[in-house]
């Protein structure tokens, strides 16, 4: 089938890694959804970044299994792969035209997935084993943004032009919950985002650094102080409650509001009435971007070319170290200077 031939195809967009990625996916899912308003376009993700498409107006469906290293306490490995291959089941009778695997580097899992759920045709970038039906030749050498190269993939079904902005949806339960925590603060002032979470440990800003920059702006400016809740050494799921007191205690008498969140949409739902953000790279600086928010971010030992904010105003601060505990507090207030000043993007 020649995705030309049909105004209806079924689409089944396999994103399978995590939340950043797929973030960096929607402009690809918004292009299918403008060039097929009839088809029937759906996405097989993972129960750890499931949340970035709920309630996404582009997609008919949502499909996730967990992957191991995510399951549920209590939940044993066979009970795992049977929800996976009951699910496997329901998407091979749904006969999709098309498995797209919406990645610059899928992987052999995901190909298997695909392969198992038996589409029509398997579609993405070309791969040693041939077994990708409707591939994409890879790009030149050029490096690119994870938003160009997976939107290179439309092309594939007859679509140009450059990707636009990052999308999500937001749950209206998490976004009043939200509002209901801010709701006590002065008329009028600004409102930042503090994320001081990151995954890797090369991406951590200083506690120190977090809270002298509150104190340094907490005459022109409220913070609303965000991060991943539980213990640091949490096998599954690791948590900073320990490095979140700490800033708070250092603080002083900074305006701010705690707000750990547990799941994605409630970290949405507050950054959405935020001013701007203040980040690590990472899941929560692309749903930012996703929100339109102007950023200021620090980077480590990562690509910021390949994972810089998206069509959003940002100031991205990587020393040559590569660790972010090297920025220093001036710089990071130069850089907040500097992003106030800057225009919005169009």
């Amino acid at each position: 089938m020649n995705p030309a031939d049909t105004q209806t195809p079924s689409i089944l967009v396999v994103r399978r890694d995590n939340i950043g990625d797929l973030v960096c996916t929607t402009p690809l899912i918004g292009a299918l959804r403008r060039r097929f308003p009839q088809g029937h376009i759906a996405a097989l993700v993972n129960t750890y970044n499931r949340q970035v498409l709920d309630g996404h107006p582009d997609l008919d469906a949502v499909y996730a299994y967990a992957k191991a290293k995510h399951r549920l306490p209590g939940q044993s490995y066979a009970a795992l792969y049977w929800d996976r291959l009951q699910l496997v089941r329901k998407l091979r009778a749904q006969h999709f035209d098309y498995a797209l695997l919406a990645s610059a580097q899928p992987g052999a899992s995901a190909l298997r997935l695909a392969r198992w759920i038996a589409p029509a045709h398997i579609a993405g970038y070309a791969e040693a084993t041939g077994r990708v039906d409707m591939a994409l030749p890879r790009g030149n050498s050029e490096p690119m943004h994870e938003v160009e190269e997976v939107f290179r993939l439309a092309q594939l079904f007859g679509i140009e032009g450059a990707p636009g902005k990052l999308s999500l949806a937001l749950d209206a339960p998490a976004r009043a919950r939200a509002g209901n925590a801010l709701a006590g603060r002065a008329p009028g002032r600004k409102l930042i985002a503090v994320h001081i979470s990151a995954r890797k440990p090369s991406q951590r800003w200083p506690t120190a650094r977090f809270a002298g920059l509150m104190r340094a702006l907490s005459g022109e400016a409220d913070f609303v102080l965000l991060w991943s809740p539980g213990a640091a050494d949490h096998p599954q799921h690791p948590g900073d409650d320990a490095k979140a007191q700490a800033v708070i205690e250092a603080a002083g008498g900074a305006p701010l509001i705690a707000y750990p969140t547990q799941e994605l949409k409630d970290l949405a739902a507050v950054l959405s009435f935020a001013d701007c953000v203040i980040c690590s790279d990472g899941g929560a600086m692309h749903v930012a971007a996703a929100l339109g928010k102007p950023i200021l971010c620090f980077f480590g030992d990562s690509d910021a070319l390949r994972w810089h904010p998206w069509g959003v105003p940002y100031r991205l601060l990587q020393p040559h170290s590569r660790n972010a505990a090297d920025v220093s507090l001036a710089q990071a207030l130069q850089a907040l200077r500097e992003l106030s000043q800057q225009p919005a993007s169009g």
